[in-house]
């Protein structure tokens, strides 16, 4: 993997462990100052310890995002650190219990949506206009494969909303070299994967990196399958 990360500062959601921990991983191997986010403080203590034979800085930010007040307190922090987030990895989300679905509860709608959703689109507000107005950023959306699975409805739709709100924003940044895609993890043996997933965290590099890597005119608005990218030449 030659493309370099020098000097470029990233923000990875949900970094405390899990496939967000891997990101952090991957990014920093690249050379890029890395921000780790966990939903409380000392969450991110087994990332850092990771990152910490690595020659980049690292940071922490720690808030929940189930509400746009915590968002904010993760935007505020980040912004402590730097003035420019290069790169904005939206990797954290929630599911929800397997349910029949016509029972879900529409708090349980709401709570999707609010941490999928809005609470990326809050962060996107935040960076993306930094990212315009320098030229340069990439905006990486965590998605999902899932499909045929009507008992987790109210994840697999806030999953489909985020694949819409990233073809609608990288448009916004055509003509830049603001590049925006979604990626697919694949079917991950994490907590929310769960233990009979098919792959492993550690599976998800070197793939996790695909639409991070990409030439400034390169793909924009597209959907990359971290598991087809077991290798870099």
């Amino acid at each position: 993997m030659k493309k370099r990360l020098d000097n470029k500062w990233a923000l990875v959601t949900g970094s405390a462990r899990g496939i967000g921990q891997q990101v952090a991983l991957g990014l920093a191997q690249l050379g890029c100052n890395v921000i780790v986010h966990g939903r409380k403080e000392g969450n991110t203590a087994e990332t850092l310890a990771l990152l910490s034979d690595t020659n980049v800085e690292v940071k922490s930010v720690f808030g929940e995002l189930d509400s746009e007040e915590g968002v904010n307190q993760v935007i505020s922090q980040t912004q402590a650190v730097t003035a420019d987030v290069d790169i904005l990895y939206n990797n954290a989300a929630i599911s929800c219990p397997s349910t029949p679905i016509f029972e879900f509860s529409m708090a349980t709608w709401k709570q999707l949506m609010q941490v999928n959703v809005l609470a990326l689109a809050q962060l996107c507000n935040a960076f993306g206009p930094g990212m315009k107005a320098r030229n340069w950023g990439r905006i990486i959306n965590l998605s999902s494969g899932i499909a045929d699975q009507p008992n987790l409805a109210p994840y697999s739709v806030s999953k489909a909303a985020v694949d819409k709100f990233t073809k609608d924003l990288a448009f916004e940044f055509k003509d830049t070299n603001v590049r925006v895609n979604c990626i697919d993890p694949g079917w991950i043996q994490t907590d929310l994967g769960g233990p009979d997933a098919w792959d492993t965290v550690e599976s998800t590099l070197p793939g996790m990196m695909a639409p991070v890597i990409i030439a400034d005119s390169g793909p924009n608005g597209e959907y990359f399958r971290a598991q087809d990218y077991k290798f870099f030449d």
